[in-house]
């Protein structure tokens, strides 16, 4: 059965979905069985005022340049029937679906949730697989090597690119748990069981300096992680 998601980011005014705050961009990746299908829904907004000036630094959407766009009523039935019955993975999803009701609201709409099959937030799944870490979108760019160098401003329709990277990164392995091996590896991995058991084993032990290496990378750790790890308490027992 194909699983169809959508990736979704949204630009805003600011941060006060349950005030004056509007939407100024929504932008939209499609993924069918994790791959892209290349189809995309994408749209500027004129949200009627000017945006905060911190939210203006963030992604530089000024109110003339956005004054010619359409509004939220032009563009919602094309965005419900994009997302249909998909799966919409979002960043942090309490802010962009905070905003989404509100304009769907003022419309008289059903919320949100109810044009796909369920929303997923990549926030909270970052946070409970890294507890304790910077989880932004810039911070799991760096953690995974995916690089966001020509995001020198924000933008939905880039940032739901950056997301379906992370989240494919995020993700990766938890399909199968068939591991495939190289063919330059498969005669050994064939022959590895024909080794001899009585082959003299060379044990190599770590040097002071190296365990001193180790206790300090494990003090660092410990203190990063803001937690009993679990290493100090079988060293207690």
């Amino acid at each position: 059965m194909s699983t169809r998601q959508i990736i979704l980011d949204t630009e805003t005014t600011g941060l006060n979905f349950k005030g004056d705050d509007r939407l100024i961009e929504i932008g939209c990746i499609e993924m069918v069985n994790r791959s892209l299908t290349g189809n995309t829904f994408h749209c500027y907004l004129n949200p009627d005022r000017d945006s905060d000036p911190g939210a203006l630094a963030v992604h530089g959407l000024t109110r003339e340049f956005l004054s010619d766009k359409p509004h939220f009523v032009d563009v919602v039935d094309g965005l419900v029937e994009f997302l249909a019955g998909s799966e919409v993975l979002i960043h942090n999803a309490s802010f962009d679906v905070g905003f989404l009701n509100a304009e769907l609201a003022r419309l008289d709409r059903p919320a949100f949730s109810s044009y796909c099959g369920k929303v997923i937030d990549t926030l909270a799944m970052a946070k409970e697989m890294h507890p304790g870490k910077r989880n932004s979108l810039d911070a799991l760019c760096e953690r995974y090597g995916i690089s966001n160098a020509h995001r020198t401003l924000h933008g939905a329709l880039l940032d739901a690119s950056l997301l379906t990277e992370v989240y494919l990164a995020m993700t990766r392995g938890q399909d199968s748990l068939v591991i495939d091996i190289e063919p330059e590896y498969q005669d050994f991995a064939a022959n590895a069981s024909s080794l001899a058991t009585n082959e003299q084993l060379i044990v190599l032990h770590a040097s002071g300096a190296e365990e001193d290496a180790h206790v300090a990378y494990l003090v660092a750790l410990h203190k990063e992680s803001k937690k009993d790890p679990v290493w100090t308490r079988v060293a207690a027992d």
